[in-house]
């Protein structure tokens, strides 16, 4: 048998060991973010008969989150960087509500007339849990970004992966009529606000699609519908009592929608 001596060395043998492994994973876990922070600029930019296709960013941010790593890696695209919760800031919002759904429609009102060729609705971290990147790197996510393939279709999630979303996250006229009417949810009172929102469209069977409100659009694809359905989007917007998580998560599952 080990003396008493003898297990309390083995003891600290054993914690001097488990702190160098973990000190060394947490060094190359740090590199990898260094090596993405020395990304050059190299954003593929595509071209069309008159010159360049436009593309622009457009950013659901507040006035306390860091976008500086857009303005320093994605020189390439132009920029619309919304500060939804300071009033003096340009551009903002008519008022903080709804999410980032609220910077989108904004944006979409007050450009209609002069829509980029394409557009990239984002959030402002960099790093986010959501963000379809081994690293959860929103950089690398735009890196990968294929703009043909968006030429081709139209819209293009940024996420591909299906939790949360997919294969089915909403049945609209199920999860409406088994429902208890105290507890809302996104399920619950989708059916009812897609109706609302979007009354000439048959109601789906299944709503499906990644989370979570990321995605690529072209401008011809915007003006499929007009300036006025967005002018009413934004005025549900600020006239519904639902709460913002709810109101996010019900254009979430609509911006595909056509």
């Amino acid at each position: 048998m080990l003396s008493s001596s003898s297990k309390r060395r083995k003891a600290m043998a054993m914690s001097i060991a488990l702190t160098c492994l973990f000190m060394l994973l947490v060094c190359q876990r740090a590199q990898v973010f260094s090596r993405n922070d020395e990304f050059t600029s190299d954003l593929y930019v595509p071209q069309q008969q008159d010159g360049p296709l436009e593309i622009e960013l457009v950013v659901a941010s507040t006035k306390d989150e860091d976008t500086a790593w857009l303005q320093r890696h994605v020189p390439e695209w132009r920029k619309s960087i919304y500060i939804v919760d300071d009033t003096k800031a340009s551009p903002t919002v008519p008022k903080n509500k709804g999410r980032e759904a609220m910077v989108y429609i904004t944006y979409i009102i007050d450009h209609y007339d002069r829509l980029p060729s394409a557009i990239i609705f984002l959030h402002a971290s960099r790093f986010a849990w959501h963000n379809d990147d081994p690293d959860y790197d929103g950089l690398r996510t735009l890196r990968n970004f294929q703009v043909p393939y968006l030429q081709e279709t139209g819209y293009v999630n940024l996420r591909c992966v299906w939790t949360i979303g997919c294969p089915a996250e909403i049945h609209p006229v199920e999860d409406e009529a088994s429902a208890d009417p105290d507890d809302l949810t996104t399920k619950v009172v989708y059916k009812q606000d897609f109706q609302e929102l979007m009354p000439e469209l048959p109601m789906p069977e299944v709503v499906a699609v990644s989370c979570c409100s990321q995605f690529g659009v072209t401008r011809d694809v915007v003006r499929s519908r007009s300036k006025e359905d967005y002018m009413r989007y934004r005025q549900w917007l600020l006239d519904t009592p639902l709460n913002d998580s709810l109101t996010g998560r019900i254009f979430e599952f609509s911006w595909h929608s056509k």
